[in-house]
């Protein structure tokens, strides 16, 4: 991993100056159990155009770019569930939502399942999970629920350039994490769209299984 300020490569006048999101390995639970889902990221912009999330939760809802512009994190899940299969021409009961497999989930498991559409589990891997949302052969409509904010930036980088969208919130579970994103100069009320994670259009991103 890389800590936020930290300098790789060779600096040097006139260098370019660079903000770099990693995740050696998203999923490492899924590497030791031979399951799917797991990836290596990066994300390169320039200096500034990142978020420097800070390292805790934050509540994500992810479409690809079909449902582009017809989910709002505040908005109920059938609010939400009902605006995506409009725009993606389907009933709702053909809807699949994904999320983590956490006890977390599941007064949002009951109110999906209340509004009739499926719902798919993963372990680990959740930027992953949110870039499937941009395939149809995924089966998958949208991502729900909490996961880690740097993930969250990853994710968001990789929907920016294929044209979907993603929508968070930090969850700081802790008055330590609410003065840290303090001292960071980050908002815990705010709603983060995929323009406050990743700025501008000069975006790079990849992964690999």
């Amino acid at each position: 991993m890389l800590y936020i300020g930290e300098q790789i490569g060779r600096a040097k006048e006139g260098c370019p100056k660079l903000d770099i999101a990693v995740d050696p390995l998203d999923g490492t639970n899924s590497v030791a159990k031979g399951l799917s889902n797991a990836i290596s990221v990066v994300a390169v912009a320039p200096k500034g155009c990142l978020l420097h999330a800070p390292d805790m939760y934050m509540k994500k809802i992810a479409v690809g770019p079909r449902a582009k512009g017809s989910i709002d994190i505040n908005a109920s899940v059938e609010e939400n569930l009902i605006n995506i299969a409009k725009a993606l021409n389907k009933d709702i009961s053909d809807l699949t939502v994904t999320m983590l497999d956490r006890p977390r989930h599941n007064d949002l498991i009951a109110s999906i399942r209340k509004v009739g559409a499926r719902i798919k589990l993963f372990r680990d891997g959740d930027v992953a999970a949110a870039i499937a949302t941009c395939f149809d052969h995924s089966g998958v409509d949208v991502l729900m629920g909490i996961g880690g904010a740097p993930e969250g930036v990853l994710a968001a980088a990789a929907l920016k350039c294929m044209e979907g969208e993603l929508q968070g919130k930090l969850m700081p579970s802790s008055d330590e994490q609410r003065v840290r994103c303090v001292e960071m100069g980050v908002d815990v009320e705010r709603v983060f769209t995929l323009d406050d994670l990743v700025r501008g259009n000069e975006i790079l991103f990849a992964a690999t299984g």
